[in-house]
């Protein structure tokens, strides 16, 4: 062959090129859920910035106990004895701030997040505090029905 010939002709394909990758897109849950991961593991690093009930709940906490340790201590408003001692009180105190922090989160959906292992602390919380004062025999089957009723209402918000 010429080289005219060679020039004229059309030239040869080679093998054909594969096509551009295309990742597939996740669905959108699983993309959201991803965001959703992210945006958690964001405020686990910042702490105390992005959850202001958790900083409430605990300055209550804190609060509570240096004014019951006060009180005994210092005031002598009443007689603790009658309670079982100052950390019965405290213990029903806890217990009532944690209540508070459980029903917080329940009405701002801003802040809602699983509640049952707060819920179970603040019910065990309750019942420390309630055999000093109550005594075993009330305490104990209040305490199972407490867990029963805890369950119950965890159950309920993860069906909706």
């Amino acid at each position: 062959m010429s080289d005219e010939e060679l020039r004229t002709e059309e030239p040869v394909e080679g093998p054909p090129e594969p096509p551009p990758e295309v990742k597939p897109e996740p669905p959108p849950d699983v993309a959201e859920k991803a965001g959703d991961w992210e945006d958690e593991k964001d405020e686990k690093g910042d702490g105390w910035g992005r959850d202001p009930i958790g900083s409430i709940t605990w300055a209550l906490i804190l609060i509570s106990v240096g004014l019951i340790f006060l009180a005994e201590n210092t005031l002598h408003l009443f007689s603790f004895e009658r309670f079982g001692g100052a950390w019965n009180l405290i213990f029903l105190a806890v217990g009532v701030v944690l209540l508070f922090e459980v029903a917080l989160r329940l009405l701002l959906p801003a802040y809602r997040r699983p509640l049952s292992g707060t819920l179970t602390f603040a019910f065990i919380m309750l019942a420390l505090g309630a055999v000093g004062i109550l005594g075993w025999s009330v305490t104990w089957p209040v305490f199972v029905i407490a867990i029963g009723l805890g369950m119950l209402i965890s159950g309920l918000l993860r069906w909706r």
